[in-house]
């Protein structure tokens, strides 16, 4: 006979299994545009990420780094060994871009249930560059995405400089990462600035966290 005892022990078995086979793994395109802080957004992740000791792979930035030119990299974190520093078409957690038409370009590296995190405040740095109303209702179209203007919302805390920062307080949520965690990487990254810096890109982050939790 099956008793109720035999069922919790195999729903026990179940748990322990799941539990130990569940692994932490975030693929992430970071995107935009040269002078936009992307390098410094990578560096924060990566140093919470060693922290937590984490695996963490990088590919190098692509496209043109200097200011105005479009950028992307691919950045990977796991609990587990990784293998490529590549993210392959479909299969990104996460873009997080700084630039909105930035952020549409890698749409083809979304998986399905991904989250774009994008900046609304437009870089203008091409001659065609699309009207923001049509860029803006392609995002808005998105099933999943925090659409924020982080250039705003960094001058109105006292410091336009660290919009970057603001972005990656909005990704937060998805990063599998704390804010906790990520406030480490942020003092570790600018502590040699001094107090007054490491607090404002604190504030920083936290204003771009505060805004994607009141989007979910």
């Amino acid at each position: 006979m099956y008793t109720n005892s035999c069922k919790d022990q195999e729903k026990s078995k179940k748990i322990i299994l799941t539990t130990k086979t569940k692994t932490m793994k975030t693929d992430i395109i970071l995107a935009g545009v040269g002078g936009q802080g992307i390098l410094t957004i990578a560096a924060a992740i990566g140093m919470t990420a060693v922290n937590k000791n984490l695996y963490l792979k990088q590919a190098e930035v692509h496209g043109m780094s200097q200011r105005g030119g479009d950028v992307q990299s691919n950045l990977r974190l796991s609990d587990k060994p990784i293998h490529s520093d590549l993210i392959a078409k479909g299969s990104a957690d996460i873009i997080l871009s700084v630039e909105p038409m930035e952020a549409l370009r890698y749409l083809p590296f979304l998986k399905k249930g991904g989250y774009v995190i994008t900046n609304t405040k437009p870089f203008n740095n091409i001659p065609d560059y699309p009207e923001t109303e049509v860029i803006m209702n392609r995002i808005e179209e998105l099933p999943n995405k925090i659409a924020l203007n982080a250039d705003q919302i960094a001058k109105d805390i006292g410091s336009s400089r660290a919009s970057n920062i603001v972005m990656l307080g909005a990704a937060a949520p998805f990063l599998g990462l704390s804010i906790e965690d990520l406030e480490f990487g942020i003092k570790s990254l600018f502590g040699r600035k001094g107090d007054e810096i490491v607090e404002m890109n604190i504030k920083a982050l936290h204003a771009g966290y505060e805004y994607a939790k009141s989007q979910l």
